[in-house]
C-alpha cells in the first residue's frame, strides 16, 4: 500500500515561522514534521510515498530528496501556485497512488499511531482514524456509530488527519481545488465510511504554541 503526506498548506497560522520555510519543514527536535512523518511511515512498512507540496515546496524536495536516505521511495506531487486543497491534491496525486487503497496523513500532525495495523483494513469507500476533541477544536467533526463513521452532532470526535481512501471515492471528482470533507460525508449518508479510535498520542501541530508543546515532549523522551 502506498502512502500520501499531504503538505501543500500555506500555513497562516504559523506566521511568521512560514514566512520562509513550508510548515512541513519547521523542526521538532533533530527532525523537521515531515521527516518525522517519513520515518513513522518507513517504520511502518510504507516505503512507497507520494508528497504532495504548493508553497515553498522545492524546499521540501531539497530536503527529502527521492527519500532513499529514509529508506523511502518518494515522489512528488506538484501543486505549484495553484493550492489544491485536501480533495483537489489527493485527486491530482492519484497517478501516482495507484488504483488500489492508499494511506493518507496530513503533513502537520504528530501521533503515535500504529500505521501498519491500516495495511490489512477493511474498508468501502474510505477509512478514517478519529481522536478525543483537542481544546482548539471542541466541537469534534464525526462520530463512530460501531465501526461505521456518520455525521451526526452528538458525541462527537475528531478526525486526525489519518485515512485510507479507495480510488474510487474520487471517481466523479473535476480537477481543481476542493475540500475531501464533502466527499466523505456524501459516503457517510450511504454508509460507506469506516472508522476507530484512536486513543493514544496524536496532535494538530497548527500554531506556534502547539510546535513549542510538541518540542517539549520530544525534548523529554530522550
Amino acid at each position: 500500500m502506498k502512502a500520501m503526506v499531504l503538505a501543500a498548506g500555506r500555513g497562516e497560522r504559523m506566521r511568521p515561522l512560514t514566512d520562509h520555510t513550508p510548515k512541513p519543514l519547521l523542526k521538532a527536535g533533530e527532525y523537521t514534521l515531515i521527516e518525522r512523518t517519513v520515518l513513522q511511515l518507513v517504520r511502518n512498512g510504507f516505503h512507497d510515498i507520494v508528497i504532495n507540496h504548493a508553497y515553498l515546496g522545492e524546499q521540501i524536495e531539497r530536503t527529502l530528496g527521492d527519500g532513499g536516505h529514509y529508506g523511502a521511495s518518494i515522489v512528488y506531487s506538484r501543486e505549484g501556485d495553484s493550492v489544491l486543497e485536501t480533495g483537489g491534491g489527493i485527486l491530482k496525486a492519484l497517478p501516482l497512488l495507484g488504483n488500489a487503497p492508499f494511506l493518507v496523513v496530513n503533513g502537520d500532525i504528530a501521533t503515535d499511531f500504529p500505521f501498519f495495523r491500516l495495511k490489512n483494513a477493511a474498508l468501502d469507500l474510505a477509512h478514517l482514524i478519529l481522536v478525543d476533541n483537542p481544546s482548539h477544536h471542541p466541537g469534534g467533526d464525526f462520530a463512530l456509530h460501531g465501526k461505521t463513521v456518520v455525521e451526526t452532532s452528538e458525541s462527537r470526535l475528531t478526525f486526525s488527519g489519518v485515512g485510507i481512501y479507495n480510488p474510487d471515492l474520487f471517481s466523479e471528482c473535476k480537477p481543481g481545488k476542493f475540500s475531501l470533507a464533502p466527499l466523505l460525508k456524501a459516503a457517510m449518508q450511504n454508509g460507506r465510511v469506516s472508522g476507530e479510535k484512536h486513543e493514544g498520542f496524536w496532535m494538530d501541530i497548527g500554531t506556534p504554541e502547539r510546535l513549542d508543546i510538541l518540542k517539549n515532549i520530544i525534548l523529554h523522551q530522550q
